[in-house]
C-alpha cells in the first residue's frame, strides 16, 4: 500500500515536471526536487555527475535551454518501492522532442530515488543512460 501510495503522489507531479523541463521550463522539475543535500544526478549526456542543489539545479537549466518542444513522452515504469520516507522507481522515458532544434526520438533508461520531506515526496537522485539500439 505505501508503494502505492507514493506513486500515486509522486508520478504525476514527477511526469509533468519531465514534460515541462521538455518543453524548456526547468521550474516544475525544481519544485520536485529536494533542495537540501545530498541531491545528486548522474547525467545522461550533460553531465557525469552533479552533486548539491546549486549544481544539480545548474544542470536542470541547462538542460531545459537545450529543449524547445515535446511531441511524444511516455514513461514505462519498470519497478518501484517505497518504505518509511525512501522510495525509488525504475522505468524508461521515451521521448520525441526539440532539441537544439532538431527532432530526436530516444529512449532513457533512468532510476530515481526519493526522500519524503515534511510529508511531501522529493526526488533526490537521477541516473539517466541512453539505451543503446
Amino acid at each position: 500500500m505505501v508503494t502505492e501510495e507514493f506513486l500515486a503522489e509522486m508520478l504525476p507531479r514527477q511526469l509533468a515536471a519531465e514534460q515541462a523541463l521538455c518543453r524548456g521550463d526547468a521550474e516544475p522539475r525544481g519544485q520536485t526536487w529536494s533542495h537540501a543535500d545530498p541531491v545528486t544526478v548522474f547525467g545522461a549526456s550533460k553531465a557525469p555527475v552533479r552533486r548539491g542543489w546549486d549544481e544539480v539545479s545548474g544542470l536542470f537549466k541547462e538542460v531545459a535551454a537545450s529543449f524547445s518542444g515535446l511531441d511524444a513522452y511516455e514513461f514505462e515504469l519498470v519497478a518501484a518501492g517505497a518504505s518509511g520516507d525512501l522510495a525509488y522507481t525504475v522505468g524508461f522515458e521515451h521521448k520525441t522532442a526539440v532539441i537544439n532544434g532538431r527532432t530526436v526520438t530516444y529512449t532513457l533508461r533512468v532510476t530515481h530515488v526519493y526522500r519524503r520531506e515534511d510529508g511531501v515526496w522529493q526526488t533526490v537522485h537521477r541516473h539517466g543512460d541512453h539505451v543503446e539500439s
